[in-house]
């Protein structure tokens, strides 16, 4: 069977989006690429597809749509940890419908996801979690009774183990999402923990205090991030990074992690070690 599809003109239009949609915001990018990847596998996919016969369960459908999603995703530059978000957008929401839930559930579950992620939109750094090795590469470059910032510090795994491995420094963590900063300001009182823990945003507090700062953000705020450790931060101090490197700039140390991801530590010595490449 030969099948000929001629594309639309609606569908050019939409294919076209992608050359303004390369500036937007990612979440907003994002909302885009669900829209456009449904519309393409209802107008295209699934039309071929019973053309030839062949019959898909709903959430087979959705996981199609998710793919398309993807794919859409990649080619319009959006962060890599986008991707999964929006391959599994569109076969969640089948899968939800599926069960038959009450509505409250949602309700809940929308609330529990703003708790940890509301701020993702404006500062577009998710949520991650350092790993254990991280922090033992990071305890084992703290000069002695040592002063560290931990900006976007989660559930405060790293400023505890620094607490219990370093009890002689001064630990404080930065965090802005409601539900880890309760988590973590909970673990602190529970674990007597030597730390001390902010909510707020990491924009907002003065890094000239700090002997060693560390973060794992994203790509998207490193350049203007660095801009204040240079302002903030004095000679001989340290920068530590997890994952993200600041663009332009040629690290002190690049520190290779044997843990899940096979992340990397780019530090960087302020006075002198902030050579641009």
């Amino acid at each position: 069977m030969q099948l000929q599809l001629q594309p639309s003109t609606e569908i050019v239009q939409m294919l076209n989006v992608s050359s303004s949609a390369r500036g937007m915001a990612p979440g907003l990018k994002s909302f885009l690429v669900q829209l456009l990847a449904v519309l393409l596998w209802l107008m295209l996919g699934a039309p071929l597809l019973e053309r030839a016969q062949v019959s898909l369960l709903p959430l087979q459908h959705a996981l199609c749509a998710g793919g398309v999603a993807a794919a859409l995703g990649w080619a319009w530059n959006l962060p890599r940890w986008w991707l999964p978000i929006n391959f599994f957008f569109v076969p969640g929401l089948v899968t939800m419908y599926s069960l038959d839930l009450a509505p409250y559930w949602y309700l809940a579950a929308f609330a529990l996801l703003l708790l940890v992620y509301w701020s993702v939109a404006g500062s577009r750094v998710p949520f991650y979690l350092s790993s254990r090795k991280a922090w033992q590469a990071v305890a084992e470059r703290l000069p002695p009774a040592a002063m560290v910032a931990d900006l976007g510090s989660g559930l405060g795994g790293l400023l505890h183990f620094l607490a219990q491995q370093r009890p002689g420094g001064r630990y404080v963590g930065m965090e802005i999402a409601p539900l880890p900063f309760l988590l973590s300001w909970l673990r602190m009182q529970l674990c007597s923990g030597c730390y001390e823990i902010r909510w707020g945003s990491l924009w907002h507090v003065d890094l000239q205090p700090f002997d060693v700062v560390y973060a794992y953000l994203s790509p998207v705020p490193m350049a203007e991030l660095w801009r204040k450790i240079q302002h903030e931060m004095r000679p001989g101090t340290l920068f530590i990074s997890n994952t993200f490197e600041v663009p332009g700039v040629e690290p002190n140390e690049v520190v290779q992690l044997d843990d899940l991801h096979q992340s990397r530590l780019y530090v960087y010595r302020l006075g002198g070690g902030d050579r641009v490449i």
